[in-house]
């Protein structure tokens, strides 16, 4: 069947930005397609027995919430093999994006986090400011694209190492299209980083080049990081992500001389969040495994006395917490906050059942992907804790992603 075109009836949503239908029983994850519609796919692997891949080749029946992509290369009418990734919810209008996401994440929850329905009940992804004006365009401030052996870059194709060579950017925003060399070629290189932080304008990152300080902004304070360094891709999620994590954290339940966590912190953002929630003697460790943004996070920390960033992976860092504490830290860790926002992954049974075992007063979880949301949401509740409040926002308008922050407490 691999290469044949069929038609398929698409029903529901999957994690990943895919879609489901079935053809003879079998279900086919389809690409390209919007649930309700009939499409022709182009079965692209059929070596499972549970499940085959399609690519959408033609619409047969369109849904009401298609529009015209948002960005020409990685349109239908192009081949499957030669579509841009990284926009593969552009063809949907944004207020069903949104409530495809939200689907995922509902579903994701209840099945596999357990959460009944009283938690779940009235969720949405929240949109940022203008990005419905714009169509869900020029909001990416970092944009990475790779080299192709003739040395032109370009992103890859969705679901490949292909590089695709492309006119414009439409989710970057304007100086970081403007920045973009398109045209230009770079043989010899792997990748070209582009991006636009708030200070100093738009600049290259070629190859391994040395790393150079960038600032970022949110409201009146000042960031500092590697030009090449972890920072939030939307233009405001930075902002949006500090105050939902200030929302959250239930102030009934803050001690500010507890010793408060912000694990996977990168170069301080949320831990900066809670001292500005909470005052600057608030005491926080963050803890970070790459030692350049565990500097950089002292630096933006420095004005909270009982701010500390240390390096280290965060599994290991807080077994030997949990492990070693006296009895005066330890009943401090039981009054603590939690903050973790860890990478796509999740963070894991081990760190799930150390951070549970220190007992803190609550959990403030930041997560990038539903379903590891999901699997720790399950693990916390195995040792007591439940979810509490939830918000979800819309930080990659036309793509499947979103980003999720919950209040977890025994």
């Amino acid at each position: 069947m691999q290469g044949q075109d069929v038609e398929l009836d698409v029903t529901t949503i999957a994690h990943g930005g895919i879609s489901v239908a079935r053809l003879d029983g079998r279900v086919v994850f389809v690409t390209d397609a919007i649930p309700g519609e009939r499409v022709v796919a182009r079965i692209t692997d059929d070596r499972k027995k549970s499940f085959w891949r399609a690519d959408t080749v033609s619409v047969v029946e369109a849904s009401e919430h298609r529009r015209p992509h948002v960005w020409d290369a990685a349109s239908i009418d192009r081949d499957p093999a030669q579509r841009a990734g990284g926009a593969e919810f552009g063809h949907i209008a944004l207020p069903h994006q949104r409530e495809l996401k939200r689907q995922v994440l509902v579903d994701a929850l209840t099945r596999m986090g357990h959460l009944d329905a009283s938690v779940t009940d009235g969720v949405s992804v929240e949109a940022l400011a203008g990005d419905d004006d714009l169509s869900g365009t020029r909001w990416r401030t970092r944009i990475r694209l790779h080299v192709d052996e003739s040395g032109r870059p370009g992103p890859f194709a969705a679901r490949s190492h292909t590089v695709v060579p492309v006119d414009d950017l439409p989710l970057a925003t304007e100086a970081v299209e403007e920045a973009a060399p398109l045209e230009q070629l770079f043989p010899g290189e792997e990748q070209i980083d582009i991006l636009a932080p708030a200070e100093g304008g738009a600049r290259l990152i070629i190859g391994s080049q040395a790393k150079t300080t960038v600032r970022e902004r949110v409201g009146d304070r000042e960031f500092q990081l590697d030009d090449g360094g972890f920072w939030q891709v939307h233009r405001l999620a930075a902002t949006t992500l500090t105050e939902a994590v200030q929302d959250l954290v239930d102030p009934a339940r803050f001690d500010p001389r507890a010793m408060n966590l912000d694990l996977y912190g990168g170069v301080g953002l949320l831990a900066a969040a809670v001292g500005d929630r909470f005052g600057q003697a608030t005491r926080i460790t963050s803890v970070e495994s790459d030692p350049r943004a565990t500097d950089h996070a002292a630096e933006n920390l420095q004005e909270w006395i009982g701010a500390t960033a240390v390096t280290g992976r965060v599994e290991r860092w807080i077994s030997q917490l949990a492990s070693t504490a006296s009895a005066g830290e330890r009943e401090r860790l039981n009054r603590a906050t939690v903050v973790l926002d860890p990478p796509r992954s999740g963070a894991g049974k081990d760190v799930v059942m150390r951070i549970a075992s220190i007992e803190p007063a609550q959990i403030i979880y930041v997560a990038c992907d539903p379903v590891a949301l999901a699997r720790d949401v399950a693990l916390f509740a195995e040792r007591g804790y439940r979810v509490e409040a939830l918000r979800a926002f819309d930080l990659f308008p036309n793509t499947h992603h979103l980003e999720t922050v919950v209040r977890l407490s025994r």
